[in-house]
């Protein structure tokens, strides 16, 4: 999971426990001297809130922690922040078990944002699609069962009916275009987009291929609210959860946003893919 429930979040808890025990501070003493509320130090102290780099830099100079120790949680810090996970972790795992876990995710989140330069999200994909979009990349090893990934990314799509939650989406037109499938399945995929649109929580915008873009569309990237983002990369993923690099991320996004087609733009650019890949059926 990406959720700061992993060994280093747990270990950080404990360790910034333990340190402030023997230097004689009440909590609410220590909140004090870091300038936060007593119930955030009770909270990153019971490991139910991950505290970022700068936070601890502060609990540990508020509580004249030695060089050497706080160096080393100070390192533990940056590695409960920034967590990565190898696609062959999911393979081990079963890739349906990754579709529960970024359900889970998206459940517990009021705004998803999300940058797809290659390829739909599993949130926009048609069953058929979900099918041949995994089929090539899954192993023969029966953990990676098709059938049960497909089922599971749909079961996520659930959370898109919820209305109190809103979804972002920016394309590139090359993710739109990209054959994973028979033209009669993209054209499919690509109404199925076009309707969901329409659905008055998801924004889904379309980077055509003439725009100019601020920077190169490298990685798939999404954001949880503020408090998370994940970059998939080809060998596995990346966890952040400091601030600096969360802000970083909802600027990026937002200037992909501003180069897209958004609203009625998109939904005729996905109309105009999806008859011309009837066409090439036909």
């Amino acid at each position: 999971m990406w959720e700061p429930d992993g060994k280093p979040p747990r270990e950080l808890a404990d360790a910034l426990r333990d340190i402030r025990r023997p230097a004689g501070l009440s909590g609410d003493r220590l909140a004090a001297r870091c300038a936060m509320s007593q119930c955030k130090i009770s909270r990153i102290e019971t490991g139910r809130v991950l505290p970022s780099v700068d936070e601890v830099e502060r609990i540990l100079a508020a509580l004249e922690v030695p060089g050497e120790v706080a160096r080393e949680i100070t390192a533990l810090a940056r590695r409960a922040n920034v967590q990565y996970q190898s696609w062959r972790t999911y393979a081990q795992k079963g890739l349906w078990r990754r579709q529960a876990e970024l359900k889970m995710l998206a459940d517990s989140s009021r705004v998803v944002r999300q940058f797809l330069p290659a390829i739909p999200s599993g949130l926009l994909q048609t069953e058929r699609y979900a099918r041949a979009a995994l089929q090539p990349s899954v192993p023969s090893d029966s953990v990676w069962d098709v059938e049960k990934a497909v089922r599971a990314r749909t079961e996520r799509q659930e959370t898109l009916w919820d209305e109190e939650r809103s979804f972002s989406f920016v394309l590139t037109e090359q993710a739109v275009r990209w054959r994973y499938a028979s033209a009669e399945i993209m054209a499919e995929q690509c109404r199925h987009m076009a309707e969901l649109a329409q659905r008055p929580n998801v924004d889904l915008a379309v980077i055509p291929l003439s725009a100019e873009v601020v920077a190169a569309p490298l990685h798939v990237f999404v954001i949880y609210d503020e408090r998370l983002v994940t970059v998939e990369m080809l060998s596995g993923g990346v966890a952040l959860r400091e601030p600096q690099d969360i802000s970083y991320y909802l600027d990026l996004f937002a200037k992909f946003r501003q180069s897209a087609l958004a609203g009625s733009d998109a939904v005729h650019l996905l109309e105009l893919v999806a008859h011309g890949f009837m066409r090439e059926r036909d």
